[in-house]
């Protein structure tokens, strides 16, 4: 039976500081809590490696993009300082958050007590993660799909690409929106959680282009299997 993993690793991470990377951490951690709880532990399994990595198993895998964007929105609307005058490499982390490659295939190992993931969908998140990393002096592609189908792949492969240049435009407040949203909250809800206007939550939603976001999600859904 297929599952879905997630492999993402925080870009240009080691360009920020001790101070910086301790909250962004800390973020992470509460971020994989999160999850847990709107997806119940049977559904999903997530891990922070080194701090800046994070691994996550699906056992249903249409949630991937979600979750996927999920994390990058969370990822984008993170409130860490950066000067207008730091290098590119802390600009990059600004900009574009995480890189986030979903793997949908067979697990050949899944023990979580012992932390063990193994097999055909780990294989495919981490390799297509190893070819972003790869060329991070010039970053082209931030969130990708790979499965054992090539069906998937073609149709996929175009909606991530879309899906990526939306996040890589969105800003701050942006993102958390997105983020809430993606949680499925309510406009009247992220306006309490945020304390914000009703019509500025609708506002960053319409800007962002929350309307494309929430049909390919909603494709991917109904699409996976």
């Amino acid at each position: 039976m297929n599952k879905a993993t997630i492999s993402s690793d925080i870009v240009s991470s080691t360009s920020l500081s001790v101070e910086q990377r301790l909250i962004l951490e800390k973020e992470l951690k509460k971020l994989l809590r999160i999850l847990k709880q709107a997806l119940g532990s049977k559904i999903f399994f997530g891990r922070l490696i080194k701090g800046d990595y994070i691994e996550c198993v699906l056992s249903d895998p249409k949630h991937a993009l979600r979750v996927a964007l999920i994390i990058k929105s969370f990822v984008k609307s993170i409130k860490i300082q950066v000067s207008k005058t730091t290098n590119k490499r802390i600009q990059r982390f600004k900009e574009y958050g995480i890189r986030i490659a979903v793997g949908v295939g067979e697990l050949s190992i899944f023990n979580k007590k012992k932390g063990i993931i193994d097999g055909e969908a780990i294989y495919l998140s981490g390799r297509a993660i190893n070819e972003m990393t790869s060329t991070d002096k010039k970053i082209k592609i931030t969130l990708a799909f790979r499965s054992n189908q090539e069906s998937w792949n073609e149709a996929f492969a175009p909606l991530f690409s879309l899906l990526d240049v939306l996040f890589a435009e969105s800003t701050q407040a942006q993102s958390e929106i997105i983020f809430y949203k993606l949680l499925n909250k309510s406009e009247k809800e992220i306006s309490e959680i945020l304390k914000k206007s009703q019509s500025t939550i609708n506002q960053h939603s319409t800007a962002v282009g929350w309307f494309a976001i929430d049909r390919a999600v909603k494709y991917f859904e109904s699409q996976i299997k």
